[in-house]
């Protein structure tokens, strides 16, 4: 019967990480590129009370008598999946479509990557302005260098991106032609591996595996750069009530089995009154 009041705990406290996970979806329903996370469980040990070899009566048994131990969170994984594209009025914003992600240089010196392309162009060394994410990382072209830009050669409201990612200016005819430069697009073969980090940043790890450049890499499927847009969070609102409605209910489940635990150990106890 005390097995059973542990297992409902574990219950209680698996659900609650759930209720956690939903929450922070919920909180990110407005982040630009952020991807939802869904908890996953697995279940605990399991504890033999009859072996499969024989019954009472020394007949032969083919199914042992197993009960579980409770469950535990297994994982909290990101659903990568296509958000739906808002428009904007910055020339400086930009939506993936597909499974690239952008990339940017940390305060660490370290690269991370977004799926975020709300991008700014803040002022450089010297004339240079150097195009950057909303909380002023420098964003990375193909060649994993900072993405620059001269203001004595370019006028930066003039500049264009086409789908490719090429930065592009418009020439003696005012077509936009490419200068040299391509923001940076990079795939990953398990991207649910990647380390999640804050402002919608993400970290290789060893799960992901290596970033692997659009540019460079021909077995890809090349993800489109829409100048103009943003991606918006993957989270389905009504999913997620529905989910915390579902999670409620299995804690509420779980802390019953503890009162009634709880009560048949106190009918136990009394049967010596």
């Amino acid at each position: 019967m005390v097995r059973s009041l542990w297992s409902a705990a574990s219950g209680m406290i698996a659900q609650q990480t759930n209720v956690d996970t939903i929450a922070n979806n919920l909180a990110n329903v407005n982040s630009t590129g952020y991807k939802a996370e869904v908890a996953e469980f697995k279940s605990l040990l399991y504890q033999t009370m009859q072996t499969e070899t024989t019954t009472a009566n020394g007949a032969n048994k083919p199914i042992s008598a197993q009960v579980g131990l409770g469950v535990r969170n297994s994982s909290i994984t990101s659903v990568f999946e296509q958000g739906a594209m808002i428009a904007s009025t910055s020339d400086t914003a930009f939506a993936i479509e597909g499974k690239g992600f952008f990339a940017v240089k940390g305060e660490d010196g370290g690269t991370y990557y977004t799926r975020n392309g709300n991008f700014n162009f803040n002022k450089g060394s010297g004339t240079n302005v150097m195009l950057s994410s909303s909380s002023g990382l420098p964003v990375l072209d193909t060649t994993g260098k900072p993405i620059s830009l001269n203001t004595s050669q370019y006028v930066v409201s003039k500049i264009s991106v086409d789908a490719n990612g090429n930065l592009c200016y418009p020439d003696a005819s005012n077509n936009p032609q490419p200068i040299g430069i391509t923001i940076g697009v990079f795939q990953f073969q398990n991207p649910s591996g990647l380390e999640k980090t804050s402002d919608t940043l993400y970290k290789v790890t060893d799960a992901s595996g290596a970033a692997l450049n659009e540019a460079t890499n021909a077995n890809l499927d090349k993800s489109k750069v829409h100048q103009g847009y943003l991606e918006q969070s993957s989270v389905q609102i009504v999913d997620e009530m529905v989910n915390m409605i579902v999670a409620q209910r299995a804690y509420e489940m779980n802390a019953k089995a503890i009162t009634t635990t709880d009560e048949m150990m106190e009918l136990a106890n009394n049967l010596k009154r």
